[in-house]
């Protein structure tokens, strides 16, 4: 009688929380939330901060200082990971972390302040790179859609919560505490993942023996090249976005600012890029291009819907958040569902693109005359499923057609990809809306005028998402 074949059995998904994973999986949602809550809760306590600090123009500042130090260590963390692995990143960046909320916690003028939100920029972009590639690395390409699903999931419970408990915290302890508070939770977040920064056989990157030369003749000038190419994209995007903030008040000043903001950022994000990304090359450029054109359309109307419904209909902060709950719901629900084995990713994406820009279309009929705002509740629910669907199924193709050893730099790409995505398209936003006027009608219109803008965007994404087909790949 012949023995039963293993294989003949049903096929059994792997489970990110099964023993294989348990650990690493809770590590990583943990930090991720970590981070997400930290990110969620900056709105609802820089009132406070700038108040106590006499910083009026903090708000800027300490986003710009967020995201050029982000961007600048998603590079190195990306080509530090794909040369000696990710546990130095992830460490070094989880320590950054941590030192940066101490120094938002204790910090007694705008300088310091602004300082600690930099410092804490440089620990969250290397934490996520190096996140992505401890995906690639440690998990089976059949339980990686369900580890970025969870990644998305992290977001939700601080998006629901992060911004009501932040002023709780604010109103009754004081801001400071809003920053202590999170450093002695990511400690065990941190123990949780010590095993998956261990080193091992599947977690090496290999290079043919026939390349090892050539690598290693060119590894000695390359990381000073990319460095300086992120420096460069930094300080671009900083000056980009400073710029857009003020040349309606200087004009010559602004107008000098972003273009040397724009000709630093063609100078460093070809090199940060796969090449042919910024012309929507087949496969991963597209691929890694997707990422930002998402995050482009959906966060420059994101931004912009409290202050609408607040200005426009009168809503609270409060009823005005609920749209941007809604959103992370169907955020959620997007990525729960692409977790399927054998998704056509390429599909997904296109669906994504699709639902966001629809939700996006639908969204402007609140600003219509004798029309309610709750309109944008089903609208961001539908953007937030697309999103959830889509970019989820962008981060495994990236896996997917990433070759070994440069996981960490794709994983790099994607986020720059999304930071200057998502933050260029508020910038432009809350120059529109400055132009426009601060009056409910004026609001309105600046509203509307940008949601058709990322339309446009959303639906270029639909017409560009089939190139991230390759010509022999198959999803």
């Amino acid at each position: 009688m012949t023995a039963p074949n293993p294989l003949d059995g049903p096929y059994v998904s792997p489970r990110i929380f099964s023993p294989q994973y348990r650990t690493a999986s809770l590590g990583i949602v943990l930090v991720v939330t970590l981070i997400a809550f930290e990110g969620m809760s900056m709105g609802a306590v820089m009132p406070a901060v700038s108040a106590e600090l006499d910083a009026l123009d903090l708000y800027g500042w300490s986003f710009s200082a967020f995201l050029m130090s982000c961007l600048f260590s998603n590079v190195v963390a990306g080509m530090w990971s794909d040369r000696r692995g990710h546990a130095v990143p992830f460490l070094l960046g989880v320590a950054l972390f941590i030192v940066g909320m101490l120094l938002a916690g204790v910090a007694q003028d705008k300088g310091v302040f602004i300082l600690a939100r930099a410092v804490q920029g440089l620990g969250a972009g290397a934490v996520m790179v190096a996140i992505y590639v401890m995906i690639a690395r440690v998990y089976s390409p059949e339980a990686r859609p369900k580890i970025f699903a969870a990644l998305s999931g992290a977001w939700v419970v601080p998006a629901l919560v992060g911004p009501s408990v932040a002023a709780l915290i604010a109103d009754n302890a004081g801001w400071r505490w809003v920053f202590f508070g999170i450093v002695p939770l990511v400690v065990p977040a941190m123990i949780m993942l010590l095993p998956a920064l261990r080193p091992g056989p599947e977690q090496s990157p290999e290079v043919p023996a026939a390349e090892r030369p050539e690598r290693a003749a060119g590894l000695r000038t390359r990381p000073l090249l990319m460095t300086a190419a992120a420096t460069a994209a930094a300080i671009g995007a900083g000056l980009l976005l400073y710029g857009v903030d003020t040349v309606r008040q200087a004009l010559a000043f602004g107008g000098l600012a972003v273009l040397g903001g724009l000709a630093l950022l063609a100078f460093g994000l070809p090199m940060l890029l796969p090449r042919r990304a910024l012309r929507f090359g087949r496969g991963l450029p597209t691929t890694v291009m997707m990422r930002g054109v998402l995050c482009a359309a959906f966060f420059g109307v994101n931004s912009f819907i409290p202050l609408a419904l607040n200005k426009v209909h009168g809503f609270s902060l409060t009823q005005a958040g609920v749209a941007l709950t809604t959103g992370a719901i169907g955020w959620s629900l997007g990525s729960f569902l692409q977790t399927r084995r054998n998704a056509d990713r390429v599909r997904l994406v296109r669906w994504g693109c699709v639902a966001v820009t629809s939700g996006i279309a639908v969204a402007v009929l609140a600003m219509v005359p004798g029309m309610t705002g709750w309109v944008v509740l089903p609208a961001w629910l539908l953007a937030g499923f697309g999103m959830g669907l889509a970019v989820s199924s962008v981060n495994v193709t990236t896996m997917r057609q990433s070759a070994e050893g440069e996981q960490g730099a794709n994983s790099a790409a994607l986020q720059v990809t999304d930071t200057l995505g998502s933050s260029l398209t508020i910038g432009l936003g809350g120059a529109l809306i400055n132009v426009a006027g601060h009056g409910s009608a004026q609001i309105a219109t600046g509203f509307v005028v940008i949601a058709v803008l990322m339309t446009v965007v959303g639906a270029f994404g639909i017409l560009v998402s089939g190139r991230m087909r390759e010509n022999s790949f198959a999803t």
